[in-house]
């Protein structure tokens, strides 16, 4: 049973950059996972990824580039401020300016650079570096 899609296709995406592979198949696939992979694509972690329907919920295909060292989702989905975000960056990222934490705003899925640049808050989904 799946309770969580993120966690999945988030721990099969770091499964797979540690053991080498070039290709990773997520299932089921939502629009929440497809925004952060298309975030991810943007910021240069992942090469690609392409949208296979089954039938059923559909299956992401994404090419991976070795880029990812860790990611992985924070749970609870935390509701941040504007001005809490260096904590939060602080807390799941290694370093200031290494990696990146994936949030939901009312502006749709950015990342927390986006959200400093547009003084937005969210609530924090997940990290990758």
């Amino acid at each position: 049973m799946l309770n969580d899609p993120l966690a999945n296709a988030l721990s099969m995406i770091k499964n797979a950059e540690l053991r080498g592979k070039g290709i990773c198949q997520i299932q089921p696939s939502s629009k929440l996972i497809g925004g952060v992979l298309d975030l991810l694509k943007e910021k240069g972690y992942i090469e690609g990824f392409e949208f296979i329907d089954d039938g059923k919920a559909g299956i992401f295909k994404v090419e991976l580039t070795g880029a990812i060292n860790n990611c992985g989702v924070i749970k609870p989905r935390y509701p941040i401020k504007r001005d809490e975000l260096e904590k939060w960056e602080s807390r799941y990222l290694p370093a200031r300016h290494f990696g990146l934490l994936i949030l939901t705003t009312t502006k749709g899925i950015i990342s927390h650079e986006e959200a400093k640049k547009q003084g937005i808050g969210g609530k924090v989904l997940a990290y990758v570096y």
